[in-house]
């Protein structure tokens, strides 16, 4: 297994990690009171967006040539920081 390959099985691993959590984060959201569910769903949102963004720039990994990857590799690494940003932030508020 390469360099590139290792990585992406490693960010995949962590996609699926933030997903799960994501998901947990829906469902309290849906068991919430109505003052709390409109603050958890804007907090969702933002969550949601970043992990879309995070998971588009691992798309660009995987298409990535071998010579062009560690130039997809800054991009994505700042998307998965803006990911964990926003969890934190959402643990902060309803943990």
């Amino acid at each position: 297994m390469g360099l590139k390959e290792a990585y992406q099985e490693k960010l995949e691993a962590q996609f699926k990690e933030w997903s799960a959590k994501v998901k947990e984060l829906q469902a309290k959201t849906e068991m919430a009171k109505a003052d709390a569910k409109i603050e958890m769903h804007k907090h969702l949102q933002t969550l949601q967006a970043k992990q879309e963004a995070a998971q588009q720039k691992l798309k660009e990994l995987q298409e990535a040539g071998a010579d062009a990857w560690e130039k997809a590799k800054p991009g994505l690494e700042s998307a998965i920081d803006g990911l964990k940003s926003a969890w934190e932030s959402v643990k902060k508020h309803f943990a």
